[in-house]
Parts: C-alpha cells; structure tokens; sequence
C-alpha cells in the first residue's frame, strides 16, 4: 500500500496496473498522480478547478490543467485512458451521474471515492445536535461548504444498479483502516468504487 498517500488514494493506487494511462479529475496538488508516475510508471493526466493547486501539480512536473469535471469532460474521445478517477469530488459536482458517465465513457475503468454522509456520526450530529457535522472527512461548515450532494452508500449502490454500470470492486473506511461491506452504509466513513461500463 501506498502509505504516503489519504487511504482512499493508496486503494486506489494500489489496485492501477503498472504502465497505464489516468487521467485524475479533480486531482488537487497532484498527489496520486505524483505516485503513480514514481512507483508505477503511468503516463498520468489531471484535471483541476482550483488555480492554486494546479500550480502545485504543475510545479511538481506533472500534466494537469484547470478544468471543471461537470464542463470539461466532454471534450475527452472515448475510451483514451485505461482509468479515470474521481475522488472525494463527486458531492461537488452538479450532475454526479453525469460525470461518472463520462468516466465511463473516457476510461475502461473509473474509480469513484466520496465521504459516506450516512455514517453514524453524522446521523447523530443531525439527530441530536440538529447540525449540519463537521468531521475530519467533511471539514467545512455548511455554508462554505463545496458538497452540494451528500451522498451515501446505499445512493451510490443504487445508482450503479439503475444505469447497469458494473462494480468490479468496493472498499469502505473507517478512519484508516477497511471495514467490511456488512452495515457500510452506517459504519463506513468513505467508499471507492471501481467501476465499469
């Protein structure tokens, strides 16, 4: 496992086959696509919207330019990357299922991670407190927030099933560590998922 990299990238990173081609959509400062390029040799592309972390990536020698998951993947042909990835970006966009289709549609596979807004802590932030949480995965306060969909688990799963995307693998957290897909929906803080089309 990648241990320099967030848990949900280290999966990730772990289970890309050496040589491939990713493009990483909302890739941030370039962390995962730094890693794979190092360890695993991928030729590796990113799109980011913030300014500053394309800078970031850039100056890291990387291939990244700014760019919008919800306007700008369109403009990719079919099918020009052995993987697509989207973590902790999908609650951001305004039509999810309509970036994960372009993911599908651009890459073989498309990895998908996002905070699991159904795990029991936030539940009981709403429950008893009457507050939107704030935790270490889901840090902002509701009105600086850049979630506009919070998703869980079992919306997720649902989706997959309702556009018959297949789901070759799922991983949740808990904290750090993998938890088992028996009660993710509550105890999982995290989920990545690899998908097909």
């Amino acid at each position: 496992m990648m241990q320099s990299l967030r848990p949900d990238l280290a999966i990730i990173a772990d289970n890309i086959a050496t040589g491939s081609r990713i493009l990483d959509i909302g890739c941030g400062d370039g962390a995962l696509m730094s890693a794979l390029r190092d360890q695993k040799q991928v030729d590796a592309r990113g799109i980011e919207i913030d300014s500053a972390n394309v800078s970031a990536a850039v100056a890291k020698g990387l291939s990244v330019v700014q760019g919008d998951a919800d306007r700008d993947l369109y403009e990719y042909p079919d099918n020009s990357f052995d993987y697509a990835i989207l973590s902790q970006t999908l609650q951001t966009t305004h039509r999810p299922d309509i970036v994960v289709e372009n993911l599908l549609r651009i890459g073989r596979y498309a990895f998908v991670s996002f905070p699991n807004f159904a795990h029991w802590r936030v539940r009981l932030s709403l429950s008893f407190g009457g507050r939107m949480p704030v935790t270490r995965l889901i840090p902002e306060k509701w009105y600086d927030t850049p979630n506009i969909h919070h998703v869980t688990i079992d919306d997720f799963r649902a989706i997959v099933r309702e556009r018959n995307w297949v789901q070759e693998k799922q991983w949740f957290l808990s904290g750090d560590t993998q938890t088992s897909r028996s009660g993710a929906n509550l105890l999982a803080e995290h989920a990545v998922f690899l998908l097909r089309q």
